[in-house]
């Protein structure tokens, strides 16, 4: 139920070029500096992205990579299917027959209610909405060094 480094990480490179949206092409480098994420990681991260449709790609000096739609047509249960899979807190959430005591036990249907409530929420925001949210939010400045 944890969510992976693929999923966090990747949801924070899909805020950094939401709120770039419509600047260009931009460079991994400059994401990977602002997230604070490996380069070699985010290289392999945004490969299901962009073969997904979220995000463009382009190689070059001039290269990087940018939204393929717009901030409000990715929703965030995409995006942590994508990278994630399901985020059933058990495996008879999805599979009954994973277990012999599925029809009987009483904790598995918490387990469904509590899959069912995450999809939910999951379902109902995108990235527009983390956009909204980062614009409310106090954001630490870089460190400003003055020679």
């Amino acid at each position: 139920m944890k969510l992976s480094t693929r999923g966090r990480y990747g949801t924070r490179v899909l805020l950094d070029l939401a709120l770039l949206d419509g600047e260009g092409p931009v460079p991994l480098k400059d994401i990977a500096q602002r997230q604070q994420i490996s380069l070699l990681y985010l290289e392999h991260l945004i490969a299901p992205l962009v073969a997904a449709g979220m995000i463009r790609s382009m190689r070059g000096a001039r290269g990087g990579i940018w939204l393929a739609k717009l901030p409000q047509e990715i929703k965030l249960s995409e995006v942590v299917e994508l990278l994630e899979g399901s985020i059933a807190p058990v495996d008879c959430v999805n599979d009954p027959k994973a277990c012999p005591r599925s029809d009987s036990c009483v904790t598995r249907d918490i387990w469904v209610e509590l899959k069912e409530a995450m999809d939910g929420v999951l379902e109902s925001k995108t990235l527009h909405d983390l956009v909204e949210r980062y614009g409310g939010k106090e954001h630490r400045a870089e460190a400003m060094y003055y020679i």
